[in-house]
């Protein structure tokens, strides 16, 4: 599934296709959404906005189409009319006169008037997004410490959205590595130390990843390896996906468990337990 970065980074993409270019046709797969498509016709699209893992894609007509890619979701911009040739089925199209951005496989797909995107169920319940907003780490080291989320385990906490928008499963396994912490444990039972490692980390990581197209290593370290001809698999991450490799720190044989539902990856020793409070 494709975290904030991903899909800023995609946003980015069909923006510069489509930014204030007049729109000429506008597609939809799904019935209930079908009205929509000749209100679109002669529009502009203004800006694409992001939030955590949705996008927003503000018309000047009003109204901003909602997107959320789900697991499977795909977003390809092509010449205009230019199909890819695939197996997946496309759910929303905007096309204007030199490209097509082109969504596949998603059917997570609203249309709302732009003063009702605040009240969207998931829009109402995100947490800031690093990406987006402007976030400080002491601001997410009073929202860790708070009675909201201070009681909750990191491994559950790092992939709620309320938390933070965004993040997902390998941001989970790089961000708790970064602060040092065990993923058995809550915010409340980390040292202020940790705490604002773990504030840091969310945000440097995450705006790393945006900018390097996924790399969430140390980025020196990451362009030795690239020189040695490793693949991308071998210098992408710190842990993630990396289980029984060397631990890149002190050579510990990276771990994997499963943490809600999802794959997590950990060094024992960088991670260690060293006393709860």
């Amino acid at each position: 599934m494709p975290e904030g970065p991903e899909i800023r980074r995609a946003a980015d993409q069909v923006e510069k296709a489509l930014k204030g270019r007049q729109v000429m046709e506008v597609h939809f797969a799904f019935d209930h959404l079908k009205d929509y498509e000749d209100f679109f016709s002669g529009a502009k699209v203004l800006k694409i906005d992001t939030v955590g893992k949705a996008m927003l894609m503000r018309f000047s007509n009003g109204f901003t189409v909602y997107t959320h890619n789900q697991l499977y979701g795909k977003w390809v911009v092509r010449n205009a009319y230019n199909y890819p040739k695939t197996n997946r089925q496309l759910r929303f199209a905007v096309h204007n006169e030199k490209k097509s951005a082109l969504l596949y496989s998603s059917s997570d797909i609203e249309v709302m008037r732009d003063e009702e995107v605040h009240l969207h169920p998931f829009i109402q319940r995100a947490g800031p997004d690093v990406l987006n907003d402007q976030v400080t780490v002491n601001e997410l080291i009073e929202r860790i410490n708070s009675k909201k989320f201070s009681g909750r385990r990191w491994t559950a906490l790092l992939l709620d959205q309320g938390f933070v928008a965004g993040n997902g499963n390998y941001l989970r396994s790089e961000i708790l590595f970064k602060a040092g912490i065990h993923p058995s444990l809550r915010p409340k039972d980390c040292s202020a130390e940790q705490i604002k490692a773990a504030a840091e980390a969310i945000i440097q990581l995450t705006v790393q990843s945006y900018e390097t197209g996924g790399i969430t290593n140390d980025l020196d370290l990451a362009n030795k390896l690239k020189a040695e001809g490793k693949k991308r698999s071998q210098y992408r991450h710190w842990v993630f996906n990396r289980a029984g490799q060397s631990c890149r720190i002190d050579g510990t044989p990276i771990e994997k468990i499963t943490a809600a539902s999802r794959r997590l990856y950990f060094c024992p020793t960088c991670q260690q337990i060293e006393e709860l409070k």
